[in-house]
């Protein structure tokens, strides 16, 4: 057998070093090429070596849920205190609005850079009690949900804005502006898109409309969304202001 010099045979494997090799997998070729084999051939080691960080593939994509979240919470953590007005902020809006802006920016930053992951960011945890999620999700709700209580929000309502949030945020990111190409090599939009397969008659919005899914400006309508959304939400009680409640 051919001796390896990868990084668990200079003694680096890490678990951090192992979930970024998936990431950075998954990001070039997408899900269907992450396994544990495939995985430790990127790192230079033999399977087994893997187990010892993650027990197999269900936690490995549990494992990428894992680094979506740390990533956005490192992003949050370096852009808190900025004095650069945030886009789309408005001037007086309440501490607690301009945190969730903060957060929905943060997030699609994460998404649109893994954009093979999010799905899996919307769908998994679903499936994993919470109290079984991985740390960096339940950092990022205890998070929201104690700017929200901070805000002066009761309980329900915060849970109701919460919610709102997160389906929000997921929603508009997952329409996906990059629409699966049919032909890589065709340079008409109609025809890469595979789009003269519907036809024309009983689909003339969709073949006028799909083709310019990728000109929109996603991050504005994510936060002009928002703040509709956040409009509609409950108002906080007028005596939470007089307690300190919305700072």
């Amino acid at each position: 057998m051919v001796e390896q010099d990868g990084p668990e045979k200079r003694g680096r494997l890490s678990r951090p070093l192992v979930l970024d090799a998936a990431v950075a997998l998954v990001d070039r070729e997408g899900l269907t090429a992450l396994t544990m084999r495939r995985l430790a051939a990127e790192l230079g080691v033999e399977s087994m070596a893997l187990y010892r960080y993650t027990p197999g593939k269900e936690a490995l994509l549990d494992g990428l849920i894992e680094a979506f979240f740390t990533e956005v919470n490192a992003r949050l953590r370096t852009t808190a205190g900025r004095a650069a007005p945030l886009r789309g902020s408005r001037p007086g809006e309440p501490a607690w609005r301009t945190e969730l802006r903060r957060i929905a920016q943060a997030f699609a930053t994460v998404a649109h850079a893994h954009p093979e992951i999010l799905p899996l960011v919307a769908t998994r945890p679903l499936t994993v009690p919470v109290a079984r999620r991985p740390a960096p999700v339940l950092d990022l709700t205890e998070h929201i949900l104690a700017v929200l209580g901070r805000a002066g929000f009761d309980d329900a309502a915060a849970l109701t804005v919460y919610r709102a949030f997160v389906a929000w945020n997921l929603g508009c990111l997952l329409v996906d502006k990059r629409q699966l190409v049919d032909n890589a090599d065709e340079p008409e939009p109609v025809l890469r898109l595979g789009l003269h397969r519907l036809p024309a008659a009983e689909y003339p919005r969709l073949r006028a409309l799909v083709p310019r899914f990728a000109d929109f400006d996603d991050e504005g309508e994510l936060l002009s969304g928002l703040d509709s959304l956040l409009d509609g939400m409950p108002e906080v009680p007028l005596d939470a202001f007089y307690n300190g409640g919305a700072s």
